[in-house]
C-alpha cells in the first residue's frame, strides 16, 4: 500500500485555458463589474428616487414607479452592453488568460527554486530603451545585409563582366600588333623589291603621262 502511493505520480498541471474561455481573473473581474453594477443600481431604489419628485409619488405613484423601473432597467442593459462591448474590443479574456499564465509560470519557478529575472520597472532607463528598440535594430540589421549581398552579387557580376572585357580588348589589341607587324614587314619586303627593280621609277613616269593626258583632253 504505501509502496503504491510512493510510485503514485503527481497530477499534472491544470491546462491554462483557452484564449476566449474566461480563467479564473477573467471570471473573477466580469463578476466583480456585475456585483459593482448591482450595488448601483440598489442604492437607486424607488425611495430614493420618488424623493426627488415627490409631486409624482403623491399623485401617480404607478407611473413613477413604472419610469423608476424603465429607467435601471435600461441602465442596466447599456452598461452591461458597453462592458461587453469593451471586453472583446480590448480582448481583455485573452489578456487575463495570459497573465493567468504567466503568474503560474512565475509561482512554478519560484517552487522549483529558479531565479526570476529582474522586475521590469527596476530595470534602467537605457536598458528597457534598448530593448524596445532591439527588434527594430535586429530588422533594420538583416535588411542592410540582405541588401550588401545584392550589392556584392552585382559587384561580382560587374568585375566579371570588365575582366571578360578586358582579355578581349588584349586579345583585339594582341591582333592589331600582329597585323601591323605583318604590314611592316610586307612594306619592308615591297620596297626592297621596288627599289631593286627600277618599279617607282616606272610608275612615276606612268602618272606624269596621265597627267599630261589629262590637261591636253581638257583644252
Amino acid at each position: 500500500m504505501a509502496a503504491a502511493q510512493t510510485a503514485r505520480t503527481p497530477s499534472p498541471p491544470p491546462q491554462p485555458p483557452v484564449a476566449q474561455t474566461p480563467g479564473p481573473r477573467a471570471a473573477k473581474f466580469q463578476n466583480l463589474f456585475g456585483d459593482a453594477l448591482t450595488k448601483t443600481l440598489r442604492n437607486c431604489s424607488y425611495s430614493k428616487f420618488s424623493a426627488c419628485f415627490p409631486t409624482p409619488a403623491r399623485l401617480a405613484p404607478q407611473t413613477l414607479t413604472s419610469i423608476w423601473q424603465q429607467i435601471t432597467t435600461k441602465v442596466e442593459a447599456s452598461a452591461k452592453k458597453e462592458f461587453d462591448d469593451i471586453m472583446i474590443e480590448r480582448d481583455v479574456v485573452a489578456g487575463l488568460n495570459e497573465l493567468e499564465r504567466l503568474v503560474g509560470e512565475a509561482r512554478s519557478r519560484k517552487e522549483r527554486g529558479v531565479e526570476a529575472a529582474e522586475p521590469p520597472h527596476t530595470l534602467p532607463p537605457e536598458r528597457l530603451f534598448l530593448a524596445h528598440l532591439a527588434p527594430y535594430l535586429k530588422q533594420t540589421e538583416s535588411e542592410l545585409e540582405s541588401e550588401l549581398k545584392r550589392l556584392q552579387f552585382e559587384n561580382e557580376e560587374l568585375v566579371e563582366g570588365i575582366q571578360g572585357q578586358r582579355e578581349d580588348a588584349e586579345q583585339s589589341i594582341g591582333g592589331l600588333e600582329a597585323f601591323i607587324r605583318d604590314l611592316e614587314r610586307a612594306n619592308d619586303i615591297m620596297g626592297n623589291e621596288v627599289d631593286g627593280n627600277g618599279i617607282r621609277k616606272e610608275v612615276a613616269g606612268v602618272e606624269q603621262e596621265l597627267r599630261a593626258a589629262g590637261r591636253e583632253a581638257k583644252l
